[in-house]
């Protein structure tokens, strides 16, 4: 294992429509959760040199200066590479030269920032904060502090959202100039706020035509496409989910996490006190070789590039036509092959759950 993610669950509020495993922060319940986590790397770790580390959450940047001191204890657990690439997810009004400080002594070299959009409506809608000259001030104020290693994520098809409110929003992200970029089509989950008011999913033609104008914008700004969600500028791809799209395995510690190791795959239990009284688990599976083969579709076709032929021969010892109904998704051009790899039509990846249905 070469990856490790790091769970903080602790959020100031609750967006609209989020359904990651997440609770509202209180001192007590973060230093509790710490120690917890602590236990958990301690006994889970199998002294892997680490490659990448990423802290998601809910919000990490919620928590205090104290609290953080003890998370990089944490951190300092895991023997790692001199060059470890080490994410950490900020509010944009979390953001102090205070927190990039202290992430910038513990070896944080990118930062990833909910901006979501900088349209009222949309914020609204979300139960969101952000306000383009403060997300300006905070990237300035990250890079004086020797960081240039930037995410900005970008959320679209909000309900009532047309194509014009998502060229501003973009148009004003551009003008950010971040090295990496994530863009999201809300889906409108069970368990949130959005689905208990009886909001809806956009319309599926409107999504698509979002969708293609991401993508053409931000290639002629040039940005490279090189997962279905992901832009990034030259040498900025995100180290750390090529890991998952790659089908390599990984730690996941904390509250809600999944993991990948030594061909299980589990999943943390989102229950704050069964995790604090030491009871770690949830589920966890040992993967047949056929399911293994899923998720290297699964998480390949995700990729931009898709998936080489060679390397899922040499890792499964099984033509990738044979243990999956390749061919006439490649004679319907829901698939091309070109130059050793497999990949979805630029045309249809927006149809990529549908596509993947056909062929698992």
């Amino acid at each position: 294992m070469e990856s490790v993610y790091i769970h903080i669950p602790f959020c100031k509020s609750i967006c609209s429509y989020c359904d990651f495993c997440k609770m509202l922060y209180t001192s007590r319940d973060s230093l509790r959760y710490l120690e917890a986590l602590k236990c958990e790397v301690e006994e889970y770790y199998l002294g892997d040199c680490i490659k990448t580390i990423y802290i998601g959450g809910g919000t990490p940047s919620v928590l205090n200066p104290e609290e953080l001191a003890k998370l990089f204890e944490i951190v300092d657990l895991f023997k790692k590479t001199t060059t470890c690439e080490i994410t950490f997810e900020c509010n944009p009004d979390d953001i102090t030269e205070v927190l990039i400080d202290i992430l910038k002594v513990n070896g944080v070299n990118r930062i990833s920032i909910g901006m979501q959009s900088f349209n009222t409506e949309k914020l609204i809608f979300m139960e969101r904060i952000s306000d383009f000259e403060d997300i300006k001030n905070k990237i300035n104020l990250i890079n004086n502090k020797g960081i240039y290693n930037i995410n900005l994520d970008l959320m679209y098809g909000i309900p009532g959202e047309g194509i014009d409110i998502l060229k501003k929003d973009l148009k004003m992200l551009l003008k950010l100039n971040p090295e990496h970029i994530s863009t999201y089509s809300l889906i409108v989950e069970d368990n949130t706020k959005i689905k208990i008011r009886g909001d809806e999913n956009i319309d599926e033609d409107l999504d698509a035509e979002m969708y293609k104008y991401i993508l053409k914008k931000l290639k002629s700004k040039g940005y490279i496409h090189y997962e279905v969600s992901n832009f990034a500028k030259d040498g900025y791809f995100s180290k750390h989910n090529l890991t998952y799209w790659n089908n390599k395995e990984y730690y996941g510690f904390g509250l809600g996490a999944a993991g990948y190791i030594n061909g299980f795959r589990y999943e943390n239990t989102k229950n704050i006190d069964t995790y604090c009284e030491g009871n770690y688990r949830s589920s966890e599976a040992l993967l047949s070789k056929q399911e293994t083969m899923e998720y290297e579709l699964i998480l390949g076709f995700r990729k931009v590039e898709g998936i080489n032929l060679q390397e899922f021969f040499d890792k499964y010892e099984v033509n990738i036509q044979e243990a999956f109904p390749i061919k006439p998704l490649l004679k319907n051009k829901d698939l091309i092959y070109k130059n050793g790899y497999i990949f979805i039509s630029p045309e249809k990846r927006y149809l990529m759950n549908e596509i993947l249905l056909k062929l698992i």
